[in-house]
């Protein structure tokens, strides 16, 4: 499953020299380690094929090895045992189960395991395809002029302070993903230069996910753990975190205003095709801004009310904007009605960006339910001695190769939550697991749910990221560390 990973991960980096599309590459990733792990489950699991299950769920070994599996197994020897109307020697029974019936339990669990990531997964795609589809509604309508026509400037560096700026704090009160597909859309009207774009998207990556740090809502790393009590003050995590997350992109905004030079230039009309043939009223550009902002910015509020996946507030959203557009659209001609009704504007959401999207999560789920991550986990905590500084770092870098969700995930299930020190409820571990977990995966630009957004939407190639971006983004993910270090760990 690791080789073919990391196949797979080269395939999408070499995408434009091998000539398959990523998305391609991303869903045979992502289908193929999960094939290999349903076809022989026992041998990921490190399961003997005759062990019964009342051995797997006292094996230390598997429990270290696969937490949630052990899970499982002490799970199902308790409702065995319930289920036993015999009261003889309940281990004499659970050992004398044939190997059939633990291996039917085996793949009982790679089906729940698999039924668990799809949810998870299958919730962010939806509230990508929500949020996708509201910019884009917004952008039929010419809504972002009202952003893009107070924007002078054609200076690339006083361009980029401005559109980085408004990422960084956009993204605190909506959320990384989001704040990415509303900014690419407001650059497309400002830069007619592809290049010029791509050196935007990359900067907007940077700020997107510095500004999601310091924000309960702003990054879904944040949100675990801010739910899930490790750091349950949102007062703490916005004060202790906003000053490393906006060196964080200060540092590389610092570094291009040396190095990037000249103007940009407007285009003659919107990027896109099919957009503004016919044109909106001003009344109606305005309405259909402020109500799909409104409708992004009430996804975070319906979330915290109901504490339902966040995908349901954005659904929710888009209903209403839909049948807003509807209304609003019903009694004019059929080629305006037909311009600008969502189901229009449905026809340009970028499926192939989901599709990719798919692939990778599943295949960075394949590599968490085995246990591969969780070893990783460990690795790190052995190799640094329990160095919080050392083991988050590493965790924010590795998360620009997997996703950041697993990997906090398993540093969650290895370190519980203390009464007192770095571990304690608010702790510094945790707080510096967020900021490193949330700006970390700017280094690559498949590293986070905002940088596979932009590469889908403007297709930015992996390689030109790698060579044009990462060096920014890395500088400033150790400058903000360092900034962090010195106010609190010295």
């Amino acid at each position: 499953m690791v080789i073919v990973f990391i196949v797979g991960y080269l395939a999408i980096a070499l995408e434009h020299n091998i000539h398959i599309d990523k998305a391609a590459s991303a869903l045979l990733i992502g289908m193929v380690c999960w094939g290999l792990y349903a076809m022989w489950p026992e041998d990921h699991l490190g399961v003997e094929e005759n062990m019964s299950f009342i051995d797997i769920s006292r094996s230390d070994e598997i429990s270290v090895a696969t937490p949630q599996f052990s899970e499982y197994a002490n799970h199902e020897v308790i409702k065995e045992k319930d289920e036993i109307l015999n009261h003889g020697n309940f281990d004499a029974e659970m050992t004398t189960k044939d190997p059939a019936h633990t291996h039917e339990h085996i793949q009982h669990y790679v089906e729940h395991g698999l039924s668990h990531h799809l949810f998870d997964i299958a919730s962010i795609l939806f509230f990508l395809l929500g949020a996708m589809t509201i910019v884009e509604l917004i952008d039929a309508h010419d809504g972002f002029s009202l952003i893009t026509d107070r924007i002078n400037t054609t200076s690339k560096v006083k361009l980029l302070w401005v559109i980085c700026l408004l990422t960084f704090f956009m993204s605190a009160a909506l959320d990384n993903l989001t704040t990415s597909i509303v900014m690419i859309s407001v650059i497309r009207k400002l830069i007619s230069d592809k290049e010029a774009r791509w050196l935007f998207g990359g900067f907007i990556i940077i700020a997107a996910n510095a500004g999601g740090a310091w924000s309960p809502i702003g990054d879904v790393t944040t949100t675990m753990l801010w739910n899930n009590g490790q750091i349950p003050s949102s007062g703490i995590i916005i004060v202790n975190l906003i000053i490393p997350s906006l060196v964080a992109m200060l540092v590389p905004l610092g570094l291009a205003t040396i190095f990037v030079k000249g103007t940009v230039s407007r285009p003659d009309k919107v990027v896109g095709v099919g957009h503004h043939t016919v044109e909106p009223a001003v009344w109606e550009k305005n309405l259909i801004f402020f109500v799909g902002l409104a409708g992004l910015l009430f996804v975070p509020v319906f979330k915290t009310a109901t504490h339902l996946p966040p995908f349901t507030g954005m659904m929710l959203s888009l209903g209403i904007l839909w049948m807003i557009t509807e209304l609003l659209h019903s009694k004019k001609e059929r080629q305006m009605k037909k311009e600008l009704s969502v189901i229009s504007v449905l026809q340009k959401i970028d499926t192939a960006s989901v599709l990719f999207f798919l692939g990778i999560l599943m295949a960075v789920a394949a590599l968490q339910e085995v246990g591969h991550l969780v070893t990783v986990a460990q690795f790190l905590d052995t190799t640094f001695d329990q160095n919080m500084y050392s083991i988050n770092i590493s965790i924010g870098l590795l998360s620009a190769i997997v996703d950041n969700v697993p990997l906090v995930a398993a540093a969650q299930g290895m370190y519980p939550v203390a009464d007192a020190g770095l571990f304690a409820e608010n702790g510094a571990f945790w707080q510096f697991l967020a900021y490193c977990a949330g700006t970390g995966g700017s280094a690559l630009i498949i590293g986070s749910a905002a940088g596979v957004a932009v590469m889908g939407l403007e297709k930015i190639s992996f390689g030109w990221y790698l060579k044009k971006i990462t060096l920014y983004a890395v500088v400033g993910y150790f400058a903000g560390a360092a900034c962090y270090y010195f106010m609190f760990g010295m």
